[in-house]
């Protein structure tokens, strides 16, 4: 018998605590994967989802489901496959603690593209918590470490189509759109 609530592990915008209210979030690193964009025929625009990548671990966060009741996290994620994760999470909790996190089945993922591109009010909140957990570093190491930046990115900040949109900070955008220079991303009025 578990002694703790399971825990998922986010790696995008469940990084960012104000997307959620899930209990005891705190910084931990995923083995064996890496993020990349991708699009479904479940959603209409491209989304983060994590594809094996043996030597490659990226930082997210873990935060309890309480009473284990994962249902409204799967709505959230209903494009995605909840898959244990025990091993593959380096964290700070008792090794005997259930840690599940959301991928995309490799089958189901299909390139961005005009008319399913990126949204940059999505992009911004996976930005601004991993800013906040993990500081520039962090940014640095989510851009670098996430595949499929050749996806447009549609700029819907004055008119947000993500649902869990975060007001930015000028410099906070700044960030951002630094990072999308850096990477010549095609960005769509």
């Amino acid at each position: 018998m578990t002694l703790h609530p399971p825990y998922f592990f986010g790696y995008g915008s469940l990084v960012n605590t104000a997307t959620h209210d899930y209990l005891d979030p705190q910084p931990a690193r995923l083995r064996g994967w890496r993020r990349s964009w991708c699009h479904t025929p479940l959603r209409d625009v491209a989304f983060l989802t994590v594809e094996p990548a043996p030597q490659v671990e990226i930082d997210g966060l873990i935060a309890a489901v309480p009473n284990a009741d994962w249902q409204a996290l799967d709505a959230r994620e209903f494009a995605y496959d909840r898959l244990p994760a025990d091993h593959q999470v380096r964290h700070a909790l008792p090794d005997h603690t259930e840690i599940s996190f959301y991928a995309v089945p490799a089958e189901a993922q299909n390139q961005g593209s005009h008319r399913h591109p990126i949204l940059l009010s999505y992009l911004d909140v996976v930005v601004q918590g991993h800013l906040q957990v993990f500081g520039t570093a962090g940014v640095d190491a989510f851009f670098a470490s996430t595949a499929g930046w050749d996806a447009p990115i549609l700029n819907d900040r004055q008119q947000p189509r993500y649902p869990r949109h975060q007001v930015l900070s000028a410099t906070e955008q700044q960030l951002v759109d630094q990072h999308l220079t850096q990477l010549n991303a095609q960005v769509l009025s």
